[in-house]
């Protein structure tokens, strides 16, 4: 197996990630700019992660970096702070993986599109209607840039899943996908009524993910030394209000306190949002053998991950 180094391994999507690499049998290690505040089940490197020489030396010996860190606030950051959150640490952390010749993996936003169109193939480049989604653009030009032969990008949209490390998610319900089921969950099981947002500056329809199902397939990868972009989503497409009936069918809960309305002010985006943000997965299928994964599939994992463990879709080995 491989020898992974990952970036916001202390957070949602990166504490899932290197769980299943590990599961996976790799050797992971987590590139962290401070000493985790918790419990953590991995060796990591506290180092500056925007300092190329300080990335290139905890490099050493890895066969593959994953970029899974990003400013979660991406609402509230300057612009300057926000170029170096996203596309400067991108490249930093990039231009020391090809010195090193581990192969630099970078997870996108089905925020990259416009919203336009339905089930965007692989193939297209996006066209960003607002800043968070025009860096996480700027992100994947400096793969195509730097590593044109052996990088990977893995767009991904509206993750589902739990903390790994922490025992609340980031974020509630927002005007995007991400979050939004486990949001669900925690207020039905209480019996609290939830709102679905609906109506303008919404993301109205998505291709999710899985949090661990996201770890089994940056572990195929790995595993196939595969390199270009990948949307690494459910199969089919799925409205909000749609996902909340699964989700409740799923995990047994009341549909009946289940409503939708407009956000709220304070949880409107400040900028446009796409409308709709699905993706089509063919190069995912055919270069990456993955069978059909539908987000009933994916929500059904996320309910049987109340054991404590991941359950990615696809098996491992």
């Amino acid at each position: 197996m491989a020898r992974v180094a990952l970036t916001g391994g202390t957070g949602f999507l990166g504490s899932n990630v290197a769980e299943v690499l590990m599961d996976a049998g790799h050797d992971v290690v987590v590139l962290t700019r401070a000493t985790p505040a918790m419990e953590v089940p991995w060796p990591y490197t506290v180092l500056d992660t925007s300092d190329q020489a300080a990335v290139e030396k905890a490099l050493e010996g890895a066969d593959a970096l994953v970029h899974t860190a990003i400013a979660n606030d991406f609402q509230n950051l300057d612009a300057q702070a926000a170029y170096k959150a996203y596309p400067g640490l991108t490249q930093a952390v990039t231009r020391a993986a090809m010195a090193v010749g581990a192969k630099p993996i970078y997870i996108s936003s089905d925020w990259v599109m416009d919203g336009t169109s339905h089930k965007v193939p692989e193939t297209d480049y996006g066209r960003p209607i607002n800043t968070y989604g025009y860096l996480k653009a700027l992100g994947e030009q400096v793969i195509r840039d730097l590593a044109p032969e052996t990088g990977a990008i893995c767009r991904i949209g509206g993750v589902m899943g739990s903390h790994r490390l922490l025992a609340d998610m980031p974020r509630t319900q927002d005007v995007g996908f991400g979050y939004f089921v486990s949001a669900l969950v925690t207020s039905l099981r209480t019996n609290t009524p939830f709102m679905v947002f609906g109506g303008e500056g919404v993301n109205k329809v998505a291709t999710p993910s899985l949090a661990s199902e996201i770890g089994a397939t940056i572990h195929r990868i790995i595993e196939k030394d595969a390199s270009g972009c990948f949307h690494v989503v459910a199969d089919d497409a799925i409205t909000r209000e749609d996902l909340a009936a699964l989700a409740c069918d799923v995990f047994g809960l009341d549909a009946s306190l289940v409503t939708s309305r407009e956000p709220p002010e304070a949880d409107r985006f400040s900028e446009p949002v796409p409308v709709d943000t699905s993706l089509d997965n063919a190069r995912v299928k055919s270069v990456l053998g993955v069978g059909p994964i539908s987000v009933r599939d994916l929500v059904e994992a996320l309910a049987a991950e109340a054991d404590g463990k991941l359950h990615p879709v696809t098996p491992l080995r």
